[in-house]
């Protein structure tokens, strides 16, 4: 006999976004259930953000205390591989989940373990661990918060070479000796910045013509500069054709040549974890992001009562923006469920409208990377008049103290009709904490005028608003 529960809210997926909406909707008086089928927080708690920056910050940590003259002489050592990994096994509760479930105990919200599928309208089906099974019904909404995979590009025999995708990367107990990286995005950057300063021979073959292909082009050609010199091959322009194992080498075809390292990582993006998730069930194609609104409703399916939430809606797959967005579904369900007026106009309280305006990001490779909103590409493309303007963040005073021999590159993107900023990108040390100004500038709307009145203390790196604004003519 199959368990049977009623829950207002049924979410699919205990990862961030998931844990962020059914926390939402349970403070707002719904009564909510998690289904999940691995661990309770999701890819970035295990996998991906936490394991990754603990695996950087000790790199990250050496080169700014190296960039300074006196307190360089102090680092007489190298990196202890060990003590880093264990510390990165902390940040990731040494995959266990157990504080997690507590917290979902603390606020009230039920946990099934198992894998979750559609069974139709407000139905999930969950399949045990044991393969019992247990059907949940919602009777406001059914939120799908399952994220997203690795995705294997159709390469000759790529699959059979056992490849590391990001999990492996991030997890690993042991530097590999050499490691071959397939693409050139967030993850091969992060990833061969932090390999490479732990002893691991790192070459980078990226199929575009530069790295971070979707940021500024400074971006991506600082960090390659800085990831040559550590030592790291990146090339570019580059397809791989074919792979093969023979023992404990992975052999490539690369444009003629073989390129051979103990490991290959694929890099090369993600595809949405919906295959098996009973979409068919509903009206939906399986295996494709769910197209939503801006409440993170479902489009195509009647009744409305289906939404979906981070990296499954394919909007930003980032786990700030997922959480960012199962605030604003959690508070969409809330309303539609007490039957009062959905806020739903842009910048309201149940509206993403940051998904297309304002969405931050950094990366944290040598240099730091941040930006926010469109790139001046991006902004021409939407049908913006903008103008551009860039600064040396070196020529700060607080960007000198912080490092001798500062470098590193600052563009606004100002919309010329608006007089206000539309896009953000800094790249150099220490600018990971630069970003959030920005996106505040850009989400609120500041014009540049009211900007001139934003006074840098001094001397930070901050100052570099300053800078950019008077190079704008302010």
């Amino acid at each position: 006999m199959t368990d049977q529960f009623e829950y207002d809210v049924v979410v699919i997926g205990a990862g961030p976004p998931g844990e962020n909406v059914a926390g939402r909707v349970v403070d707002g008086g719904l009564t909510a259930a998690i289904v999940e089928a691995e661990l309770v927080g999701g890819e970035c708690s295990y996998w991906a953000c936490m394991p990754s920056k603990a695996l950087l910050r000790g790199t990250e940590a050496l080169v700014d205390a190296k960039a300074v003259s006196g307190a360089a002489a102090a680092v007489t050592g190298s990196q202890d591989v060990a003590a880093t990994l264990a510390r990165r096994d902390s940040f990731a509760s040494g995959w266990k989940d157990d504080g997690q479930v507590q917290w979902l105990d603390g606020a009230g919200i039920a946990l099934h373990r198992g894998r979750g599928r559609l069974s139709g309208p407000r139905q999930v089906t969950v399949e045990g661990p044991d393969g019992a099974g247990t059907t949940l019904t919602a009777r406001q909404a059914v939120v799908v918060a399952t994220g997203s995979v690795a995705a294997i590009p159709p390469i000759d025999g790529l699959k059979d070479v056992d490849p590391w995708t990001s999990r492996n990367a991030t997890s690993a107990q042991q530097p590999p000796a050499s490691l071959a990286i397939i693409g050139g995005g967030v993850v091969a950057c992060e990833m061969a910045t932090a390999w490479n300063a732990l002893g691991t021979k790192v070459i980078m073959l990226v199929r575009g013509d530069r790295l971070l292909d979707r940021l500024e082009p400074f971006a991506g050609e600082q960090v390659a500069a800085t990831l040559r010199e550590s030592g790291v091959e990146v090339r570019t322009g580059v397809s791989v054709d074919a792979a093969r194992r023979e023992g404990a080498e992975v052999h490539l075809s690369v444009g003629g040549e073989t390129v051979t390292a103990e490991q290959v990582l694929v890099a090369a993006g993600r595809n949405p974890a919906t295959a098996d998730l009973g979409l068919d069930t509903v009206g939906l194609e399986p295996g494709r992001f769910l197209d939503v609104d801006d409440t993170c409703r479902a489009t195509g399916v009647e009744d409305g009562w289906l939404y979906a939430v981070g990296d499954a809606n394919g909007r930003n797959l980032l786990t700030h923006m997922g959480k960012y967005q199962a605030r604003m579904c959690g508070t969409a369900i809330l309303q539609r469920a007490a039957g009062t007026e959905v806020d739903d106009q842009a910048w309201g309280t149940a509206v993403a409208t940051a998904d297309h305006d304002a969405t931050p990001s950094v990366i944290f490779t040598v240099p730091q990377v941040g930006a926010v909103g469109r790139t001046e590409e991006q902004a021409k493309a939407a049908g913006l008049r903008v103008r551009a303007v860039t600064y040396e963040i070196g020529n700060v005073a607080g960007a000198s103290l912080f490092a001798d021999g500062y470098q590193g590159t600052a563009k606004l993107v100002v919309d010329e009709d608006r007089r206000t900023v539309v896009g953000a990108t800094f790249v150099g040390p220490g600018i990971a904490e630069l970003t959030h100004a920005a996106t505040v500038a850009i989400a609120g709307e500041v014009t540049l005028d009211r900007l001139w009145h934003a006074v840098p203390s001094y001397p930070t790196i901050s100052e570099i608003w300053l800078r950019l604004l008077e190079t704008y003519g302010l």
